[in-house]
């Protein structure tokens, strides 16, 4: 996408609209297998052609010559969009499709619109486009999609009317909005240096005139003065910078999290609401948010990699390991369609160590070649020949000592972890260990 500037526009609505940039966006590649618009802008833009064009065959045939990327490099400047488009001969046509531009009178409405709201003056400042802008113009009778009769088509093929070559650079059009839908503002007359420079001054202007002579006072709405805090001017501001005391510190982190609030009232909970399971999950919350905060003050927390969000079954455990509610172990083991057992073993994993101690309790993986070959390497360097035990290979990377009730899982991680069976099941007996001598030795296993 470039930009150049260009003078007066020469476009539909001569002596209304102003200077602006004209912006020349490359050819976009065909659209096959996807809409031609992704968001609100370019859907909107879409509605608004289709909604006011009087033959939709040729904008039938101008759509399909669009998404089989037909269309050229667009050139965009107030009152006019500019394509050379191409037959499926190879015949090129040169096409124009002039828009209205804003009157004077409507752009001064459109800015002071712009800046008595303050999120709209923020978001345009921020070269942001709020959906919303389109409702709120209308309101002030500024239009700014097209409405019937707001675009003209000159194309080279001689048509009088839309043809496929002008409803085809209608149609890229919507793709350009999609990349920056200030397009739309320079089409029809401003284009964004311009318009930016003119929403600051009038921002400016607007602050000075809310001010009144009298330090301290503004003006309100009916022409008295209401009090207001007098400020420091920015310059001063910055000159004392050098006097101001420091900062404070930052309070010291809680020792312990916050009580939640209780729920334990003489009027009964609205039907379908649990008091004891909100109680639980408030005081559980408090609790991460504690521990959040730490870690976030932790030396070096910024270095660290942003842990992949739980699922809902593995917050289930963890809610569960936090716990020794039996009552909630039901619930939740029943909410996630465990059996308590199945949920008792998932909790003892958690604990040694959370969601990849569960993966590797519930999870079947088969290694890697690489990673397969890694893991017989640290079997068989770990122990001397006379001193290594039987192990017996089995499916997902595990391995059982040949005569007891332990086992090694080997962790998509890489680390061993040690496990023991406790009836038919097996279960994650202690915390993982970078090599397998010393997550079988930790089982205390005769080797």
């Amino acid at each position: 996408m470039t930009g150049a500037d260009s003078g007066n526009s020469g476009g539909r609505g001569t002596g209304r609209g102003t200077e602006g940039a004209e912006r020349t966006f490359a050819a976009l590649p065909p659209a096959r297998g996807r809409g031609f618009a992704q968001t609100w802008w370019g859907q909107a833009w879409l509605k608004a052609l289709e909604d006011t064009a009087l033959d939709s065959q040729q904008l039938k045939k101008g759509r399909k010559q669009a998404r089989d990327g037909a269309v050229g490099a667009v050139s965009v400047r107030p009152g006019r969009i500019t394509a050379v488009v191409r037959d499926r001969d190879g015949t090129a046509q040169r096409s124009d499709v002039l828009l209205q531009q804003l009157s004077t009178e409507e752009w001064d409405r459109f800015l002071d619109m712009a800046v008595e709201r303050a999120g709209h003056i923020a978001a345009l400042l921020d070269r942001d486009m709020p959906p919303h802008l389109v409702e709120d113009a209308a309101g002030a009778g500024v239009e700014l999609l097209p409405g019937i009769g707001d675009l003209e088509p000159e194309c080279a093929c001689d048509a009088w009317d839309l043809c496929p070559h002008t409803a085809a650079l209608c149609y890229q059009v919507a793709r350009l909005l999609d990349e920056d839908p200030f397009v739309l503002l320079l089409m029809r007359g401003r284009g964004e240096r311009q318009l930016l420079d003119e929403l600051q001054v009038r921002s400016a202007r607007a602050a000075r005139t809310r001010q009144s002579p009298t330090e301290g006072t503004a003006t309100d709405a009916g022409g008295g003065t209401a009090e207001e805090p007098a400020g420091i001017r920015a310059d001063e501001a910055f000159a004392a910078r050098g006097i101001l005391p420091p900062l404070p510190p930052p309070p010291p982190v809680p020792e312990e999290p916050g009580l939640p609030p209780s729920l334990d009232t003489e009027a009964e909970p609205p039907p379908g609401i649990d008091a004891d399971a909100l109680e639980f999950l408030a005081a559980d919350a408090a609790g991460r948010a504690l521990w959040l905060l730490i870690d976030a003050l932790s030396s070096g927390h910024e270095r660290q990699p942003i842990e992949p969000e739980l699922t809902p079954s593995q917050d289930a455990v963890r809610l569960a390991a936090s716990t020794d509610d039996p009552l909630i172990a039901v619930r939740l083991a029943g909410g996630t369609g465990r059996q308590r057992a199945e949920l008792d073993l998932a909790v003892g994993a958690w604990r040694y160590g959370g969601a990849a101690a569960l993966a590797v309790l519930e999870e079947e993986w088969q290694p890697e070649p690489e990673a397969l070959a890694r893991a017989k390497a640290d079997l068989a360097g770990a122990w001397e020949d006379s001193e290594r035990p039987r192990l017996r290979a089995g499916a997902a990377g595990r391995w059982t000592v040949v005569g007891a009730d332990t086992q090694l899982r080997y962790g998509r991680d890489g680390r061993w972890w040690p496990y023991r069976k406790a009836g038919v099941r097996w279960a994650a007996s202690g915390p993982p260990a970078a090599d397998p001598a010393s997550a079988l030795a930790s089982l205390g296993a005769e080797v």
